[in-house]
């Protein structure tokens, strides 16, 4: 019954419950729709003062808009007028340009055909000069007995004449300017050089004695049945002529350098006194060796002597090897040292780069050392060798012009050049054959006399001088620079020298007259 009691309660207590909870829903609901309501009225309001601002706030713009628009229109009616005013101007200034244009058509239209008249007028003058001209010169022909193209001729060869007596005078005046300032110090320079270096020399032969302690040393040299003497020759390459000089042995070779091998291998073997084959192959291989240490020394030497550095290794063996080459029996070793020597000389007086022109008058006969096993000039092959081991290029032409082979391009050039004809021409310091020099004196006589004009010519000062006698009625005193320059030329040309040769050409008029 307590149960039904209390079920009961809680059913009833249920709906009171979901009564109340439903009226207060609606409560609240009812609350909320006026809380919308109000916001909606609030919402209207506002949205309608922002149309209001909108509203306003387009007007301004539009009204802003509009003023910029109008201003705008205002400044580009300003522009349009300002161009319109422009094109009308630049119109007007057409108009007066074509009228000016017009005008002068007109004058040249005119000008031209005057123009037209005249050149017209001027063919007719022409023809008429022409004829008269024919006509005089027929007349000229007959009155002189000459051709129009032997007077011509005339005409020409006294132009040439008088053009070259003033090209003469002019290179006289030339020259007598130019030597006034160069000579005294071209002189100066070269006294110079040769006074602060005096080179000792060494004469090379292509044939050495060997002096003996005995006769009984000649046969124990040959050996038994020669076979000493076979021995030696092979080793050394050398011809050994045994003949009746007293005590003494006679080397033979072009190769100065298998001569001094065998000189000096001779001379050891005397001096040991064992005598045979073997002892020859071995004594003969090591002054071998040690020669190659000599040459070695002396271009080392060279090359310390002058302060000149960085040279290749090989370049500095060649340069060993000039110790025994020789030009017209002057030692090429001494020479080059000479040169390189008188090259700083003269660069310091130039003040050029000194240790440039010592190099390159050390190295400019480098060649030689090679030019018996390798085609062409010393020079180009100097040129070349240079090249291959890395020698500068003002360096290589130096070497390669310093016979003219090639042309000077460089002061450095000319010094070489000078500094070898100094070396070579001095007394002394080159001997020739009898039949070389005398062939050389005639060959300069003979050129000489080939030239018209000349009479007598004289080779002088052992070939170093020649003095021409010209015809004074054939030859004038200009002409006198002229004939001396071509004759040197032709020297150049023709002969091969050492040294330099001085031509003097002699003109001489005397006046004789008798008083009875």
């Amino acid at each position: 019954m307590n149960i039904i009691i209390t079920i009961i309660t809680s059913i009833i207590a249920l709906f009171v419950g979901f009564t109340l909870a439903r009226f207060v829903q609606r409560k609240k609901i009812g609350e909320y729709e006026k809380i919308g309501k109000k916001i909606l009225e609030d919402a209207k309001k506002e949205a309608d003062v922002l149309v209001r601002e909108a509203s306003i706030q387009a007007k301004d713009v539009t009204i802003q808009a509009k003023n910029e628009l109008e201003q705008e229109i205002k400044t580009r009616r300003i522009e349009l007028q300002n161009l319109e005013k422009r094109l009308s101007q630049k119109e007007s200034n057409l108009d007066k340009k074509i009228d000016f244009i017009d005008k002068k058509e007109d004058e040249l239209t005119k000008k031209e055909k005057d123009l037209t008249n005249k050149h017209s007028n001027l063919d007719n003058k022409i023809k008429e000069h022409e004829n008269i001209l024919v006509k005089q010169r027929e007349k000229l022909e007959k009155i002189s007995g000459m051709s129009s193209e032997d007077a011509k001729k005339l005409l020409m060869q006294l132009m040439e004449d008088e053009a070259k007596y003033e090209a003469i005078k002019i290179c006289k005046k030339i020259e007598e300017e130019a030597k006034e300032k160069a000579d005294k110090k071209a002189k100066e320079i070269i006294a110079l050089s040769i006074q602060r270096y005096a080179g000792d020399y060494v004469g090379e032969d292509t044939v050495s004695a060997v002096t003996l302690p005995n006769e009984e040393m000649k046969g124990r040299i040959i050996g038994r049945e020669g076979r000493n003497i076979r021995a030696l020759e092979a080793a050394t390459g050398v011809d050994i002529i045994i003949d009746d000089t007293p005590e003494a042995v006679i080397l033979s070779c072009f190769n100065p350098i298998r001569r001094e091998v065998a000189r000096i291998s001779i001379e050891k073997l005397i001096s040991d006194g064992r005598i045979h084959p073997a002892r020859i192959e071995e004594i003969v291989s090591k002054v071998a060796e040690e020669m190659e240490d000599k040459i070695k020394e002396a271009g080392e030497q060279a090359v310390f002597d002058l302060g000149v550095h960085n040279v290749h290794p090989e370049l500095v063996k060649i340069l060993g090897r000039l110790k025994f080459r020789s030009s017209y029996a002057q030692n090429v070793y001494q020479h080059s040292l000479e040169v390189a020597f008188i090259c700083g000389i003269i660069a310091s007086e130039l003040r050029m780069n000194v240790k440039e022109a010592k190099r390159a008058g050390l190295l400019h006969d480098i060649g030689k050392a090679v030019d018996h096993e390798i085609e062409g000039s010393h020079a180009s092959i100097g040129a070349d060798l240079a090249r291959k081991y890395g020698e500068s290029e003002h360096i290589i032409h130096s070497i390669a012009a310093h016979h003219e082979d090639v042309p000077t391009t460089s002061i450095l050039d000319v010094i070489v050049q000078a500094a070898d004809a100094l070396s070579g021409a001095r007394p002394g310091a080159r001997r020739e054959m009898l039949e070389t020099y005398v062939k050389r004196l005639e060959e300069l006589e003979r050129i000489a006399n080939s030239f018209p004009g000349v009479d007598k010519s004289y080779a002088i000062q052992a070939g170093r001088e020649i003095r021409i006698a010209v015809s004074s009625d054939k030859i004038s005193d200009e002409q006198t620079y002229i004939i001396s320059r071509d004759i040197a030329k032709k020297i150049e040309t023709e002969l091969s020298y050492p040294g330099q040769i001085k031509i003097v050409v002699i003109r001489e008029t005397r006046a004789v007259e008798y008083a009875k």
